[in-house]
């Protein structure tokens, strides 16, 4: 039994293993030859997350995805590198936005060469998976770009708010339908598709995805609260500094517009003051840490990561869909 990819996933099936495994290392190659640049700086750029590490979640979800075909197909190591490439860009642009100090353990790119930079290296890193993505076929161009559009939309909402009457739990789960689900999807959407596994393959291990994504993200959620940065290899309670209302705040804020306690109003009122303070942003955290809203938010992640597995359930059994059933209990165990 060998551990593989992210959260200790278990690979218990030798040829499976062995799969896995030469494909996460073909990725990890792609990844650096995809970002090298005739400029060394815009190199050194484009690496630094890639070299920083970081859990390789959506290119596990193609090798998994596509033992379902043929995993060898010439599509899948490619495709591969498009979605990481993509998330990484992503994280780019998102760390400006959030003007985070930390990215998986080191100095963010904003924080080392500043924000111009750091936006600039992400674009940069979408027209590398463009490129890539140009010889996968104008399917896997149509796929990409519908997700990325969903992405980018997520993003707005996530900064828009929700509208007046819309309840701000379900506008947030569709931001992250959109901002995460969306690119988790088409990883294992990716993977069955360039493997040549049957339509309804492809279709339910986008659906799994899908669920799968939203739960990752809500346990990301919990862990930017109730972990420290050792386990995160980010600041903790970096979305509460900036404002950002994750789902343990909307879960708060639910619970003292229902039950009107004295204590929870008074952490929102701590939650919207200027967290800047690191003695008021410690104690933001110490009672968010100890209240039920952070419990919710587990269950919810649970919830979702239960209707990823149920997803599976077309699915004939093998050592893949065993795989792809640990990855849900294993996003639960993050949050837990």
């Amino acid at each position: 039994m060998t551990v593989v990819g992210p959260f200790g996933l278990s690979v218990r099936d030798q040829a499976l293993e062995t799969a896995v495994l030469a494909g996460m290392t073909a990725v990890e190659e792609g990844l650096l030859e995809a970002t090298k640049s005739e400029v060394p700086f815009i190199t050194e750029a484009a690496q630094h997350l890639v070299r920083a590490g970081g859990k390789r979640f959506r290119p596990l979800l193609v090798m998994l995805a596509a033992q379902f075909g043929d995993p060898c197909a010439p599509g899948v190591v490619p495709s591969a590198v498009v979605v990481e490439l993509t998330h990484l860009a992503t994280l780019y642009h998102d760390d400006v936005m959030d003007d985070a100090a930390v990215r998986r353990g080191v100095p963010s790119a904003n924080t080392r060469w500043g924000n111009s930079v750091a936006v600039l290296t992400g674009d940069f890193l979408f027209a590398r998976a463009s490129h890539i993505l140009a010889d996968l076929g104008p399917e896997a161009v149509r796929v990409q770009a519908e997700a990325f559009e969903r992405l980018v939309t997520g993003q707005i909402l996530e900064t828009a708010g929700p509208q007046d009457g819309r309840d701000p739990v379900d506008h947030y789960l569709d931001v992250l339908g959109g901002k995460t689900g969306s690119l988790v999807a088409v990883s294992c959407r990716f993977g069955a598709m360039m493997a040549g596994a049957d339509d309804t393959v492809v279709d339910v291990l986008t659906q799994y995805g899908e669920r799968l994504g939203v739960a990752f993200q809500l346990a990301d959620d919990v862990l930017d609260i109730a972990s420290d940065s050792r386990d995160s290899g980010k600041t903790p309670g970096t979305d509460l500094r900036e404002g950002i209302p994750t789902l343990p705040v909307l879960r708060l804020r639910e619970r003292a517009a229902r039950l009107g306690l004295a204590e929870d109003i008074a952490l929102c009122e701590l939650l919207g003051s200027d967290l800047s303070d690191d003695a008021r942003h410690a104690e933001a955290l110490r009672l968010l840490r100890a209240h039920p809203a952070l419990e919710q938010a587990r269950r919810d992640t649970v919830r979702y990561a239960e209707e990823a597995r149920s997803a599976l359930a077309p699915l004939p059994e093998c050592e893949s869909k065993t795989a792809l059933v640990e990855l849900c209990d294993a996003v639960v165990h993050r949050a837990g």
